[in-house]
């Protein structure tokens, strides 16, 4: 594919994956905010697809824009009724997320700035499959299993605290 061409698709899901992520987070309508959401994460699964990662984009699609964006919404629509709107925050309210948001952004950025992120690549620049399966469930230092398992017990107490604010109702 031709260099401009490449830099204009990248510009382009860049600039969607701002924007939707600005709108998620701004947005009143929370149905909406879920559906700016599943924006941004097509968006990531087309930079994965341009960078040549099929794995990693058709994983960002079918787990992240499939299931959990259906996770959200299933739940959105079982806790709240038609129609929910945000209520509007405070000016104090608004300042301190503001605060905090710039706050983990500098974090980030110092984060990323400052460490070397796991392994070097291989000589052909493939990572094989058997890397990326130990990577994912083993547990020494670079590996994710606990993570992985922290964040699936985290999603089943939401999804327990979901049916039982529905079930109040």
């Amino acid at each position: 594919m031709n260099i401009a061409l490449q830099d204009a698709v990248f510009f382009i899901l860049a600039t969607v994956i701002v924007v939707c992520s600005i709108l998620t987070v701004t947005t009143k309508r929370i149905l909406r905010s879920a559906t700016y959401l599943l924006f941004v994460l097509f968006a990531t699964a087309g930079i994965y697809f341009q960078l040549n990662y099929s794995f990693l984009g058709a994983v960002q699609i079918t787990i992240y824009a499939g299931g959990i964006i259906i996770l959200y919404v299933f739940s959105i629509l079982l806790t709240s009724p038609d129609g929910d709107k945000a209520e509007k925050l405070k000016n104090s309210k608004m300042a301190a997320g503001l605060l905090t948001a710039l706050a983990g952004t500098v974090l980030c950025v110092f984060i990323t700035l400052t460490h070397s992120f796991g392994p070097s690549r291989p000589a052909d620049g493939e990572i094989h499959m058997k890397t990326i399966g130990t990577a994912l469930m083993g547990m020494e230092k670079y590996q994710y299993l606990l993570p992985f398992e922290a964040i699936s017990v985290l999603l089943l107490a939401c999804m327990i605290g979901g049916i039982v604010i529905a079930r109040k109702r």
